[in-house]
């Protein structure tokens, strides 16, 4: 791959768009198996994506987004996820807030509590001062 500072340039992001189709289908595949936190975590592997290229965040919030919205179990969720997660969870905690749409809001923070008290909040400081890795 081609990179530019650490980036993924533009003429790759088709690239990384087709294993962000691939992540959606595993998703789907495990949400389907009532499997919402396996979902979850490979929605959040390899995220973000080393691009500025915004239609490959997009994509992959889309991926996000529908593992976050099946979460129905937050405290079970905890209990499985492994804190390397809890940095780039918080990013997209924070994208999902920022959308405005009540239910990703409602969904967001309770979800953003209970990291909150998991991961203390180093975690929210790292999450605000990467401004190299967004989503």
């Amino acid at each position: 791959m081609a990179r530019v500072e650490g980036f993924v340039e533009a003429d790759n992001a088709e690239a990384i768009i087709t294993r962000i189709e691939h992540k959606s289908r595993k998703i789907e595949s495990l949400l389907k198996q009532y499997k919402p936190v396996e979902a979850l975590k490979t929605a959040l592997e390899g995220s973000p994506p080393m691009t500025r290229d915004e239609r490959c965040k997009s994509a992959n919030w889309i991926v996000v987004h529908r593992a976050l919205m099946a979460i129905k179990d937050v405290e079970g969720m905890f209990a499985s996820l492994d804190p390397e997660y809890y940095d780039i969870l918080m990013k997209y905690l924070y994208r999902g807030l920022s959308t405005g749409d009540r239910p990703t809001c409602e969904q967001c923070l309770r979800i953003h509590e209970k990291l909150t008290e998991r991961a203390g909040l180093g975690c929210i400081l790292r999450c605000l001062a990467d401004t190299v890795n967004t989503v």
